[in-house]
């Protein structure tokens, strides 16, 4: 009979190899299967467009993954993570070559947004400067479980954050601070009208006046390989290239914990139907480019930032996000987030050439191609930009799903960041992270605190196996 294992694991993206080290360095013995021939999910580095030329397929700029927690208490720094600072975290061009800048200083942000703003930014953020760590501790873990480390800071911070952006950026005169903020939401992929918007554009805030909006050197892959590396010395397994299509092919374990959308946990763990509310949100479409050069934005801004944030005016971005998130036509004039590492990280391409990385909101499974309207809007910025492009690599919705099964119908926050999934993913349960069946737990971005590398639904659902075995280990 085979040996029983006190955990297994499916799935090798930084949440599911979070929660393999967290529960190894609890003294479990912990396997990994990974269905791909390379651990990483959505933080992997590849050759996608010509070779020496080296991308992120998905995330790129890591502010939740400095800013986490769970990887501040991993000594990832000894399996080769570090991390690389831009100058500006991150730029948001407007017209006539001035930009809207996220810089570590709140000083030089408030001055970028003109003088009629410049105090109401200050005073909106600095409640809360200087309180990263406790605060991110309290809203990356879930909020009814346990005390706070700030509860004051923090219910100061819900009452603002629980706003959609459409109504906490009213506080501003001007729309490049308007713009500014719903640049920041739109990580959350919906419109800037629905709830908590507000929450996530001050987090990005926060974090790149606290921690800065960095990159792995190397590629994102560096935070998958430092994860695995740790667990490899903790004495977990990880075997790759095993696709998982039943519980019974996994060997017998204590625990099973996926990091996988709810729906393909839903099928290999025969949980019926459990998950068929879930509900998936706006795709992207993402294309990689290999340049000549570095791109030759207006702004000088924006020649110092890592990531660029294309979307004139907040009316602009709400438009184009509102397209995305209906079920039809992709928006006409997207709004675009672009990172381009290898101004502060040559490695990733050969001497003197450039990696650009960028990505449109589209609506899920669309099928069309938006290379040229995402050209079109760098160029706005960016005049001569096309003339640069050595190669592009190009992935609508339905090739993102191809290559990471989580992105159902290209969604990478795997889930819809709106209604109550916004705050209680993957369903309202005072135990989000356990199934109906009691030996099976999510551990994926689908549960909170949603997406991101940070690890931090890892780090939280490996929080709840550790509590659920030592309850069986009582009742023995």
């Amino acid at each position: 009979m085979p040996s029983m294992r006190d955990v297994v694991v499916v799935g090798a993206g930084p949440n599911g190899l979070t929660a393999a080290a967290e529960l190894a360095r609890r003294g479990m013995s912990v396997e990994v299967f990974e269905a791909r021939e390379t651990v990483g999910g959505g933080a992997r580095t590849e050759e996608l467009t010509l070779p020496g030329f080296r991308h992120d397929p998905c995330a790129a700029a890591h502010p939740l993954g400095v800013g986490s927690p769970a990887f501040r208490n991993m000594p990832l720094g000894d399996y080769g993570l570090t991390w690389v600072h831009p100058d500006i975290p991150m730029a948001h061009p407007l017209p006539g070559g001035r930009a809207a800048v996220l810089a570590r200083s709140v000083g030089e942000t408030a001055a970028s947004l003109g003088p009629r703003d410049a105090g109401a930014y200050r005073r909106l953020v600095a409640p809360y400067l200087g309180r990263w760590r406790e605060l991110s501790a309290d809203f990356l873990t879930v909020p009814w479980d346990g005390m706070r480390r700030s509860p004051v800071t923090l219910a100061r911070f819900g009452l603002a954050g629980v706003q959609p952006v459409s109504l906490l950026a009213r506080r501003f005169r001007d729309d490049p601070a308007r713009a500014l903020m719903y640049g920041m939401a739109a990580h959350a992929i919906t419109p800037p009208s629905t709830p908590v918007t507000g929450g996530m554009a001050l987090v990005f805030a926060l974090a790149g006046h606290e921690v800065g909006w960095p990159f792995a050197r190397g590629g994102s892959q560096a935070i998958a390989d430092a994860l695995t590396g740790y667990l490899r010395d903790l004495g977990g397994v990880v075997h790759t290239g095993v696709e998982v299509r039943r519980l019974d092919e996994l060997p017998p374990a204590l625990a099973y914990v996926f990091d996988t959308s709810p729906t393909a946990m839903a099928r290999i763990a025969g949980l019926g139907r459990a998950f068929d509310s879930f509900r998936y949100g706006a795709a992207v479409f993402k294309v990689d480019y290999a340049l000549d050069g570095p791109v030759p934005w207006e702004s000088p801004q924006a020649r110092r930032a890592g990531t660029v944030h294309i979307g004139p005016s907040s009316g602009e971005i709400g438009t184009a996000l509102r397209a995305a998130a209906a079920r039809g036509r992709a928006p006409e004039v997207p709004f675009l987030i672009t990172t381009q590492p290898t101004l502060f990280d040559p490695s990733r391409a050969p001497e003197g050439k450039h990696v650009l990385w960028a990505y449109a909101h589209v609506p899920n499974g669309w099928d069309g191609d938006l290379t040229d309207a995402i050209e079109r809007q760098i160029e706005r910025f960016a005049p001569g930009f096309r003339d640069l492009v050595l190669a592009r690599a190009v992935a609508g919705p339905r090739e993102l799903a191809r290559r990471n099964a989580n992105y159902v119908g290209g969604d990478i926050a795997c889930g819809a960041f709106s209604g109550l999934q916004a705050m209680f993913r993957p369903r309202p349960a005072l135990r989000p992270y356990a199934t109906s069946h009691p030996a099976v737990f999510l551990c994926s971005s689908a549960a909170w605190p949603g997406p991101g590398v940070h690890g931090m639904s890892g780090h939280n659902a490996a929080k709840a196996v550790w509590r659920h075995l030592r309850r069986v280990a009582a009742a023995a």
